[in-house]
């Protein structure tokens, strides 16, 4: 019991030094409140429905910050986002007995582009960006497509959170200027 009331200002002084210490979550925008209209991405890709997963992912990547707003109108919206799916490849990275792939990268290439339509100031233009991932060949075919499908999804997510968090760093920074 005595320790319990030895650790409370402990705990106490430690909370207030993580307060002081000027940490700034990324994930936290609380600029003006914003809508951001996000294209359908143009797909070039043989991989269907790309498009849609990485428009998901995006969404939900948004709805973590509660000052933008993902709208599905041009029209009245402060943001565009908009991008193009370039190329996917799948070139094998090592090989096993009898030279059968053993593992798998996925090598994803985008480009995309962040516009403030009120201004008309591009905030983030990409022009080409490659993702990798690695994935292991499975036993059977469905097994390998179900890894080749899980090892897309993290580029997917990686991409969507890398454009989200540097669009509330650009708006933080645009905010306090």
């Amino acid at each position: 019991m005595k320790t319990g009331k030895r650790l409370i200002p402990f705990i106490f002084l430690v909370c207030l030094i993580l307060a002081s210490c000027g940490y700034h979550n990324p994930y936290v925008y609380s600029g003006p409140d914003r809508d951001l209209y996000i294209t359908t991405w143009h797909n070039r890709t043989n991989e269907l429905l790309l498009d849609a997963k990485i428009y998901q992912s995006l969404v939900r990547w948004y709805q973590k910050s509660g000052s933008i707003k993902v709208t599905k109108e041009k029209e009245g919206a402060h943001l565009i986002l908009a991008g193009e799916i370039i190329s996917i490849d799948l070139p094998s990275l090592s090989y096993g007995v009898g030279d059968a792939a053993t593992e798998v990268k996925i090598l994803l290439t985008v480009r995309y582009i962040l516009k403030d339509i009120t201004s008309g100031k591009v905030l983030m233009e990409v022009g080409q960006e490659t993702w990798t991932e690695p994935y292991k060949v499975g036993a059977s075919s469905s097994q390998s497509s179900d890894n080749e499908k899980k090892a897309l999804e993290v580029i997917v997510d990686d991409l969507s959170e890398k454009i989200y968090i540097k669009t509330l760093d650009l708006l933080s920074k645009d905010s306090v200027q």
